[in-house]
């Protein structure tokens, strides 16, 4: 199975990741790519990148990408959190961020981040 990058962002937050993923189309063409519902589709009309499209996150999104990472699918993970706003699925963004940090998988929280991450992927 080819390895998957997972494509999240917070309401705030989508905007801004649909730009990056357009600025770095070529980037994330060479992947498989996974998003939670509405980042996905917003990636998806903005870019016509295939992405396999996930709950939303507060719906189990979150859980489906972190059952990825546990199952060793991953390779790096794209998740621009708004760190002003209170989540209710807190937990789940948590728990998802643990995995990463558990099985080793690389997560940009922000914009600068991911451009790095890139650039240590392309190496």
């Amino acid at each position: 199975m080819k390895k998957r990058i997972a494509l999240i962002a917070h309401d705030k937050k989508k905007d801004e990741l649909v730009d990056f993923v357009k600025k770095h189309k070529d980037f994330f063409s060479k992947y498989e790519l996974v998003g939670t519902g509405t980042t996905g589709t917003r990636i998806i009309q903005a870019t016509d990148l295939n992405i396999i499209r996930y709950l939303s996150g507060p719906l189990g999104g979150d859980q489906q990408i972190g059952a990825d990472i546990a199952n060793e699918v991953i390779l790096a993970v794209f998740f621009f959190r708004d760190p002003l706003s209170a989540m209710p699925h807190e937990p789940d963004v948590q728990a998802l961020i643990r995995l990463s940090d558990v099985h080793k998988i690389p997560i940009a929280t922000n914009s600068e981040t991911a451009e790095l991450l890139i650039k240590g992927l392309n190496y």
